[in-house]
């Protein structure tokens, strides 16, 4: 067995990061946000980020899913548009599918131990979603 690289340890420690707490999870979220989703979502998430003009649909604001579903806000669709391997494709389609993706990143953690990470990476984005509910 090989032992893991640097990046399947920290992205094992984001994970940890998610179940101890939604407020650290929060913080692993934006920083995931800010790798992954500003491009198209804006660093405010507005949807005006520097790709969103050559979408050929309209990129989401972010901050008014809670607004949007009488002020509860979605979790689990989040997840699942995050994520995009059950079938829901985020935005009319052109969304990257983020479990794929998150997923080949990882090396040497096993099907089960890539797919904790996936889903911590995943969980740690909602929480932030959320926590910028206006």
């Amino acid at each position: 067995m090989q032992k893991p690289n640097k990046k399947t340890t920290a992205l094992a420690t984001a994970f940890v990061t998610a179940l101890s707490g939604a407020a650290l999870a929060e913080d692993t979220g934006k920083a995931e946000y800010m790798e992954s989703c500003v491009a198209c979502h804006g660093e405010t998430a507005a949807g005006d980020g520097p790709l969103a003009e050559l979408m050929t649909v309209p990129v989401p604001a972010l901050t008014n899913l809670s607004a949007a579903n009488d002020g509860v806000f979605p979790m689990l669709a989040v997840i699942q548009t995050i994520d995009g391997r059950q079938g829901i494709k985020g935005h009319g389609y052109p969304m990257p599918t983020w479990g794929k993706r998150f997923t080949k990143e990882i090396e040497n953690a096993g099907p089960y131990g890539s797919e904790i990470i996936v889903r911590g990476r995943i969980l740690s984005l909602a929480y932030y979603l959320e926590s910028i509910q206006k």
